[in-house]
Order: C-alpha cells, then structure tokens, then sequence
C-alpha cells in the first residue's frame, strides 16, 4: 500500500510537472475597517512569499502563483462572506490566506470554505472559539488562540506587581473570547477584575463607557479593542480625564498608529503580540528590509500561511484544495529538513524529489491540535512613546 501511495504522488508530481499554471490565492483582510493600517503589511508578507515562490520556477512544474486580495473589512461579516465567495465562483482561487478578524473568519469559514471545500489558513483571527469550529479540517491558522494570549497577558501583568484591572472589549467574537478567557487566567492567578464592559466601534465619544470603567477602578485598564477604532477611544477618553494612565494593550491594539496616537502619555503601559525571536525572524526582517514595516503585527504570520498553501501543494503535487489540504500539517511540523524565510525553493525541490520538510518559516511555525499554532508572543512596553521589545514568551 505505502509503495502504491508513493507511485500515486510521484505520478501526480509528473502530471503536475507536465502543466505549468497560473495558480491563484486568495488574500481576504480588512483593508477597510478597524486594523486597515495593519492588512496592508500582512498582505505583503504574503505575497513577498508568492513572489519568491514563482521566481523560483520550481512550484509544480513551473507553475507562477497570483495574489487576489479582498476586502473582509474585519466586521462585516455579510460583507466578509460575499468578498470571499467571489474569490471562489469569479476568481477561481485555490486556498485562502486570511480572513483576519474572528468574527469575519468564521463567518467565511462556516459560509463560504466548508460549503465549497476550500482551504483557509489565517494568520490573525484569534478566538478561542475557532479552535471548535465544525470546519471539515480545512481551517488552520499562523497565529496562536486567545487562549494563549490570555495566559501570557496574565503573566505579565502579575509579573509586573498589577494587582488589580478593568476590562473593556470591542464587542465582537476576538474581543468577547478575549476577554473571557483573560478574566479567567488573571482571577486564577489572584489578580482582580474589576469590570468586565463592552465597547462598541464607530462611535465619536466613549465618555459613558470611559465613566463605568473609573468608577470600578484598577491599578491598569486593559483594552481589548481595534487600534484604529474603538479601542484608541476609550484610550483617548481615559487619558483626557484622567481615568486611567497606564493600560495593557493584546494584539489587536498593538501598531504604530498606537504610539503614532499617544506617543509618551502612555509610557508604562505594556502589551504583547504574536512573535518570535527565533532565527527565521532575523531572516525575515532581512528579506523584507524595507518593502513594508516587518514589524508591524502578523507580517510574519502572513508570509507563513502563504508558505504553507504552496508547500502542501508542492506535496500534493496539484493544488486543488482536496488533494493538498492533508499536505499542509506535513509540511509544517517535523520530521524533515527545516525550511526558513528565502529558502521556498529550496523546500520545493526537497518536495518535488520526495523528500521531508519543517516548515519553521518566520514565526516559528508548529502546529498543533488540528491546524491551531502553537506560537509565542513579544513582550511590549511603551517607553519615551515608542514600543519597546522587552521579551518574548
């Protein structure tokens, strides 16, 4: 049987070698909304990996892989689910990178992926929700679950003497799951919660909500929100009448439009994002010198989840979604050679010969339970208004 397998892969890798296309990807991020000043930098890092991908002339015979980007626009998820079922019916694309936000991604996923057997890698959508999902195992993502934020979060804020804290979230899925699951880790570790409030987006003043939070207290506010909506307003309301001074930012808050805002008035807070400091970061960093901000969040995340779509192809031998799909965990974990940012050809030979890859790429990739990234995160503090990097965990 595993000698009749073997044929079967070699066969289709010759079939495939025999048919250069023009395979086509899906890039679904909100390029509107409430991180539209991060989709730009995440939709480079994946296309900085199709690019490499098709220089190399070694995908699937020679294949060249295109970039469709649309617009998920992180809350709208009717809006989400027809970007995404275009992608599918009028532009035929293979696999989708994205969504982002986890409300709009498991909208795409239960809508538009299950129903037409297509693959979805997301590298930012991070609800602990998603990890239960009923998704057919087709979706996967770069990016580690809140669940594990929450963890890390509860760490640094313990580690740093915060005893007590409010919550305010955006209300959707990623800030409720956050939420959730941090009032659990902080409580379990004897911090205090003051107040658990939601925040809604798109409003011009969040005086009322600002009030609720002061009158609860709490040596820091943690504000699980957009940096370019909600989430910069109730920051903007606490330090204008002095609520609060000092909060904690997750991920979605973290990007340079949150220092380009606040700059020095919120120097002692602190945050953390999905990141590594593994070698293949160094080497990204590189790669990208200035073509985008590499560190702005989930660059890394994008490029590896690009990676991996035409990895698992390469390994198929075809890139329909049911072939490669089976691929994918394969070409992420070991055994096999350890493949880094600048080395895709070199995992498309060792592939196209039949051999092993590790897929360690930018971020560290290993994946777990299914599709879920284990992932470590980069410890933030702001000082003298810039972000600095204190750590990783």
């Amino acid at each position: 049987m595993k000698k009749l397998l073997l044929a079967s892969a070699a066969t289709a890798l010759v079939a495939g070698a025999a048919q250069a296309e023009d395979v086509k990807l899906g890039v679904i991020l909100g390029f509107t909304g409430p991180i539209e000043s991060l989709t730009p930098h995440m939709a480079a890092g994946a296309e900085l990996a199709m690019e490499e991908v098709t220089a190399s002339g070694k995908f699937m015979g020679g294949s060249s892989v295109t970039s469709v980007r649309a617009d998920s626009t992180c809350v709208d998820a009717a809006a989400a689910t027809a970007a995404a079922e275009r992608l599918i019916t009028a532009e035929g694309v293979k696999g989708i990178m994205g969504a982002d936000c986890s409300g709009v991604t498991g909208a795409v996923l239960a809508n538009v992926a299950v129903p037409n057997g297509m693959v979805m890698i997301s590298p930012s959508a991070t609800s602990p929700g998603l990890t239960s999902a009923e998704d057919n195992g087709l979706f996967f993502r770069t990016a580690p679950s809140d669940a594990r934020q929450s963890a890390v979060m509860s760490q640094i804020l313990m580690e740093g003497g915060v005893k007590s804290v409010a919550v305010t979230y955006t209300n959707n899925d990623y800030g409720k799951g956050m939420a959730d699951a941090f009032k659990a880790e902080f409580e379990a570790a004897g911090g205090e919660v003051t107040i658990v409030a939601a925040h809604e987006d798109g409003k011009a003043d969040y005086t009322a909500e600002v009030g609720a939070l002061a009158s609860a207290g709490g040596d820091v506010l943690v504000v699980a929100g957009y940096v370019d909506q909600g989430g910069a307003g109730i920051v903007r309301g606490a330090l204008d009448t002095g609520a609060f001074d000092t909060f904690h930012f997750p991920d979605g808050m973290i990007g340079a439009n949150l220092t380009g805002n606040f700059g020095s008035d919120i120097d002692g807070s602190t945050g953390q994002v999905p990141g590594t400091d593994s070698p293949g970061a160094a080497t990204f960093a590189e790669m990208v010198g200035d073509k985008f901000d590499v560190t702005s969040p989930y660059t890394g995340e994008s490029y590896d989840a690009a990676a991996l779509l035409m990895l698992a192809m390469q390994a198929a031998g075809s890139a329909e979604p049911g072939d490669y799909v089976s691929k994918i965990e394969m070409v992420a974990n070991a055994p096999g050679e350890k493949i880094y940012p600048g080395e895709l050809a070199k995992g498309l030979e060792i592939l196209a010969a039949g051999g092993d890859i590790d897929y360690v790429g930018a971020t560290a990739v290993e994946l777990i339970n299914g599709g879920e990234a284990a992932g470590s995160y980069r410890q933030i503090k702001i000082e003298g208004g810039e972000q600095m990097t204190v750590g990783y965990r």
